[in-house]
């Protein structure tokens, strides 16, 4: 191995080790704070509190109260969502412990207005208004068409009855069984009875069926017009 490419190995070793030992001889500073922010400055929980010459960092808790190990010189990033980054450096000739509060700014990004037309005219916006359909419209015609008053009466008729109904219906089946009964035995007793038939034919030989006598009885019934003291005054 040429001499050249020794002494830049020997380098290469040596610097990382001179560099640790310059670090070592300046004294850690225990770094405490509370981060803030906001219009009223209220604790940040949280809040990632990074030390880039380290390249270490830690996270406020949740009172925004953070601890970290730095050395003078160092650059410390605080940042939270919604806030702007701060920068701190620690200073130089300093104690071994050091505090501050942190105040962040709210990061607010204005933009510009946009105005949103998705139909180029009013007529368009109307169609589209009036023909736009509803995510249950399916399931409203269905109601409309349980409930209409045609649908309500083919169904009724449909249906069978219920208990009263049904009581009524055989009840009133019953009583007419029992009248049409009694009204078919009289007639049926009339039509085989030989002495009515013998009365009946004696009546037709007699002429009784062609006498107009019944219509004098109309005659003696009031008529509606005359008062009843002068149609007693009459008879």
């Amino acid at each position: 191995m040429k001499k050249g490419h020794i002494l830049l190995v020997i380098l290469m070793a040596v610097l990382p080790y001179s560099e640790l030992l310059a670090q070592g001889n300046e004294k850690a500073v225990i770094f405490t704070g509370i981060v803030v922010g906001g219009k009223n400055s209220e604790p940040l929980p949280g809040a990632f509190v990074f030390n880039s010459s380290a390249g270490r960092g830690t996270i406020a808790n949740e009172s925004g109260y953070f601890i970290l190990s730095v050395f003078p010189s160092d650059s410390i990033i605080f940042s939270y969502v919604g806030f702007k980054k701060q920068y701190h450096i620690i200073p130089k000739k300093i104690e071994q412990s050091y505090s501050a509060i942190v105040d962040l700014k709210e990061d607010v990004k204005l933009l510009a207005e946009v105005k949103v037309y998705p139909y180029p005219t009013e007529e368009l916006f109307k169609e589209a208004f009036i023909n736009y359909k509803l995510p249950d419209a399916k399931e409203r015609e269905a109601l409309a068409r349980a409930t209409d008053n045609r649908s309500l009466a083919m169904l009724a008729k449909t249906m069978g009855m219920g208990a009263s109904a049904n009581y009524r219906s055989f009840m009133s089946q019953q009583q007419n069984a029992i009248i049409n009964k009694g009204f078919t035995n009289s007639i049926s007793t009339a039509l085989m009875n030989p002495i009515a038939w013998l009365s009946f034919i004696q009546s037709v030989k007699k002429g009784d069926l062609t006498k107009k006598d019944w219509k004098g009885i109309n005659d003696l019934a009031p008529s509606e017009a005359i008062p009843r003291e002068k149609f007693i005054n009459k008879n």
